[in-house]
């Protein structure tokens, strides 16, 4: 404490912030009391400083409700000011006044931004649009827009932010969105929309994305014939960041007009911090080896510019003291050009901190200036707490700071630069990994070596060589090209090694830990790393110190000394501690490894089986755990397109479900396979999104209806799934899959194709929708019906075979899975009759344009008594067999 006391007041700090980040106020305030009465029982033995330990309870308790504060006042005024309560805000339209906060960014027709609101109203009879002459522009900006709707007042928004989505008309309007800077003042006519929260157990909640910076609402706007702008007219630190802005943006049209497309993708994210270019597949290779860090400006690339800086400095013959200044009062603008993320903060505000305690001769301690940037941060913006970018660019720091020393001795026998960089990679790697799989759910085997190889490289070549043509490409442009040309061949060199190394990565998929589990890994690695250095010194060190006193005894003239094993009672000593050396590391990796393997295991909803329906919007996926720790994959949703889109209008980075909701769902439940893949047919709002399934997840099976499509995306996945060697089943009538001994998959549907009298091996089949998979689950006493999208001629045929074959009308299921999201030429009533479902799960998407699910349906469901569940209302829906019943929960 005496040694490092702001670090301890940091962290009590940082503890108060997490947990009331995490805790409700009823459980903080009893965390908080409990807390205090551990304070009091250590300064009663009188064995602590009682200053220091007032001061970090202080620090505890003001930390918790700094936060709680800040999170009080985070609220949205938008109904007070419109005079509507929340729920009656969804989709009004609204006139609104205010400026720009944020860079405007476009992918495709689509165009993103944030507002800080001055006045909002409802838009009139005449406030549909904007005016259109010069008087009324200007009325519209700076007087409230009083013209655009007689009689209705604008109301204070009182700063709040909003986050604008505007969809482009026509291609002539891309000239339009890109005027636009921050700063700007602006009015713009749109209708309001919530951010939609997580459908899903541990999916994406972009709600509390926006609210933890501080926006809690989104405007979306029809065209920039909606909205005018004009450049701020006073100077403001607005000014200065669209001055920023502009910079940034030159810099970026440099890189484009040196470099091939790809190139200038991955160096604006490199070298200023632009990553909305950078290429998603390459950006995917990337994230699977852990080199995402790279692509962002980390601490490592203020350090090689503040490094740059002072060496040029001294070249020139600067004094040390005036070198530090000067970079010290260079670093703001290079934390500002490359973006102002948290890690690029972080790092600066280091920076700056050792620079001048270096200038002033005082706070020397690598974990003071740690602690001071933390604070600051902070203190400034308590939701950095929650930023991934802030967590890992803090633990990472500080675990360098505290590991590295512990982890050189490991490493002692290499090269020692080689050894250096290996100790440092080491424990980056270490120190990252739980919150890596808490957030990314994988690790990749090959992560070391591709970051021990990769990253000196990019860091001290490809860097310094690419900021270099761009600095010369103004003044001298053919050194310049020569640079990017070279520069371009170690691209294409770092390319070529990233995707190579990515077919042998070893990924390994992790469900999300606890956070004991985090707290319990590092408290391991720390003891490990320790016992291991005490290990190593002990075993380098002579056998006798040298102020000891050896044995004389047994010696004689011209004769060497001799030692006997009992001479000595300190060789007992020695010789227990180095049998305790060996004992303690096998009892700490084992506890780690333990901890790992508890952690590496899928998520298991219930030891009796369970049956997940995912929201996939407008289709259908389906997630079975068997009790024998199976997992099928029931179809994988799929994003429907209609048409071909015109060039401008299609986004780098469009959503697809497969990608941006089922792969991170499946990752996150920890599911390292899947056993089996049914595809009920080949339509895409079932198929679609299985291709990233087969990407990014090993799949061991895939049943399908035994047709092929003559569509462009079905015939990719199939040559996918070859390509990847999974088996392919055609699955008919009569066939059955026993994953354990609680569970049978029994098929009813399709039926085998023939033509002339024999089956066709894989026939084509245009109309999917009545060959359907469809199969009865019988799991642990309780029965499912999935139905994929059959229609009532299709049903009628399954019961009129099941009564030709024998099978009882009274074979009950207990849930049905409602054929065709609930349409109305499915889920006749004679079908309801013969299965007698207790219960119906419509998968459907929210306000979808089929009119899903039918009235007519839903009727004759609630009729017959059946408990109905809907994705598009409940979100996921978990149905847990649990002491023979079935429980039941869903996300909303």
């Amino acid at each position: 404490m005496r040694r490092r006391p702001l670090l301890y007041l940091v962290i009590c700090w940082v503890i108060g912030n997490g947990a009331a980040s995490i805790l409700p106020t009823e459980k903080l305030f009893t965390a908080w009391a409990g807390a205090s009465l551990l304070f009091v029982a250590a300064i009663l033995p009188g064995r602590w400083s009682r200053k220091h330990l007032v001061l970090l309870w202080m620090a505890l308790t003001v930390g918790g409700a700094y936060w709680e504060w800040n999170d009080l006042c985070n609220e949205s005024v938008l109904p007070e000011a419109l005079g509507l309560p929340s729920a009656r805000l969804e989709e009004l339209a609204v006139h609104a006044e205010g400026t720009i906060v944020s860079t405007v960014e476009r992918d495709g027709d689509r165009v993103d931004f944030t507002v800080k609101l001055e006045k909002i109203r409802p838009s009139g009879a005449e406030g549909g649009s904007l005016p259109a002459d010069k008087e009324s522009k200007s009325g519209s900006l700076h007087d409230g827009g009083t013209s655009a709707a007689a009689g209705t007042a604008a109301q204070s928004a009182d700063g709040e932010k909003i986050a604008v989505q505007l969809k482009l008309q026509a291609e002539q309007e891309i000239a339009i969105a890109a005027s636009w800077r921050r700063g700007d003042r602006i009015a713009l006519n749109g209708s309001l929309a919530s951010p939609s929260g997580a459908r899903n157990f541990g999916g994406f909640d972009y709600r509390e994305y926006l609210r933890n910076r501080h926006i809690h609402w989104m405007l979306k706007v029809a065209g920039t014939g909606q909205v005018e702008a004009a450049a701020p007219e006073t100077w403001s630190l607005l000014k200065l960041l669209r001055w920023n802005d502009a910079v940034r943006a030159e810099l970026g049209a440099e890189l484009e007009s040196l470099f091939r497309e790809k190139d200038a993708g991955y160096l604006k994210g490199l070298i200023i911090g632009m990553q909305d270019e950078l290429d998603p597949e390459m950006y995917r290779q990337f994230s699977r080896l852990g080199l995402t860090h790279i692509l962002a400006i980390s601490g490592m690339h203020v350090a090689v510019y503040a490094g740059f800086l002072l060496f040029v400095l001294t070249r020139l013959r600067f004094t040390k003291e005036t070198a530090l200044t000067v970079t010290l009062l260079l670093i703001p603008a290079y934390v500002l050009l490359s973006g102002a993320g948290p890690s690029v903060v972080r790092a600066g505000l280091m920076s700056m901190i050792a620079l001048y305690a270096a200038r002033m001769g005082v706070l020397k301690d690598g974990m003071h200036i740690l602690s001071v940037s933390a604070l600051l941060m902070l203190i400034w913006e308590p939701y950095f707490l929650l930023n991934v970018s802030f967590q890992l660019s803090f633990l990472v720091t500080a675990g360098l700071m505290v590991y590295v020393p512990l982890a050189a001795p490991l490493v002692s026998f290499l090269p020692r630069r080689l050894g250096s960089a290996a100790a440092v990679t080491l424990v980056a790697q270490l120190v990252s990994f739980p919150l890596t799989i808490y957030y990314f759910n994988q690790f990749a085997a090959l992560s070391f070596a591709a970051n021990l190889v990769l990253v000196p490289f990019i860091t001290f070549a490809v860097l310094p060589a690419g900021t270099a043509a761009l600095l010369l490409g103004k003044v001298w442009p053919v050194c310049a090209g020569a640079l990017a040309h070279a520069v371009e061949i170690m691209n294409d060199a770092t390319f070529g090694a990233v995707e190579w190394t990515g077919r042998y990565a070893g990924i390994t998929i992790w469900s999300s830990p606890s956070l004991l589990w985090i707290g319990l890994y590092y408290v391991l690695l720390y003891s490990l790393l320790r016992v291991l250095k005490h290990h190593a010194d002990t075993r380098h060190a002579p056998l006798y110190a040298d102020d000891e006193t050896r044995p004389l005894e047994g010696l004689r003239p011209h004769s060497k000394p001799r030692r006997s094993a009992a001479a000595h009672p300190g060789d007992h000593q020695r010789t227990r501690t180095l049998t305790s050396c060996r004992i303690a590391p096998a009892a700490l990796a084992g506890g780690l490894a333990l901890l790992l393997y508890l952690g590496y295991r899928p998520e298991r909803l219930s030891p009796e089986g369970s049956v997940s329906f995912l929201d996939v919007g407008q289709g259908d996926s389906i997630l079975i755990g068997t009790p024998g720790g199976a997992h099928i994959l029931v179809d994988g949703g799929g994003t429907v397109s209609f048409g071909k889109r015109e060039e401008w209008r299609i986004r780098r980075s469009p959503y697809e479900v497969g990608a941006k909701t089922l792969v991170p769902l499946l990752k996150k439940r920890g599911i390292h396979r899947l056993d089996a893949v049914i595809l009920s047919h080949g339509d895409q709002d079932h198929a679609g999104g299985l291709q990233a399934v087969l990407e990014e997840i090993p799949v061991s099976a895939l049943l399908f209806n035994g047709t092929l499509a003559q569509r462009e995306e079905y015939v990719k996945l199939m040559k996918t799934a070859v390509g990847r060697g999974v088996r392919l089943y055609g699955v008919h009538r009569g066939i059955a899959l026993s994953p354990d001994d609680s569970s049978k998959l029994s098929f009813l549907s399709p039926k085998p194709v023939k033509q002339d009298g024999e089956e066709i091996p894989v026939p084509v089949l245009e109309e999917q929708n009545p060959a359907s998979v469809v199969f009865r689950l019988d799991m642990s006493g309780r029965s499912f019906l999935f139905t994929g999208d059959i229609d009532s001629k299709t049903e009628e045929r399954i019961a009129a075979a099941n009564e030709a074959e024998g099978i009882p009308g009274s074979s009950a299921v207990d849930v049905l899975k409602a054929a065709h999201h609930g349409s109305k030429t499915s889920n006749g009533a004679a079908w309801l009759q013969y299965w007698k479902p207790s219960a119906a799960v419509v998968s459907v998407g929210a306000n979808n344009l089929y009119g899903h699910p039918s009235g007519e349906v839903l009727a004759r469901f609630i009729d017959r008594g059946m408990l109905v569940y809907r994705t598009d209302q409940q979100g996921e829906i978990q149905m847990r067999i649990r002491h023979g019943g079935i429980q039941v929960r869903h996300k909303l």
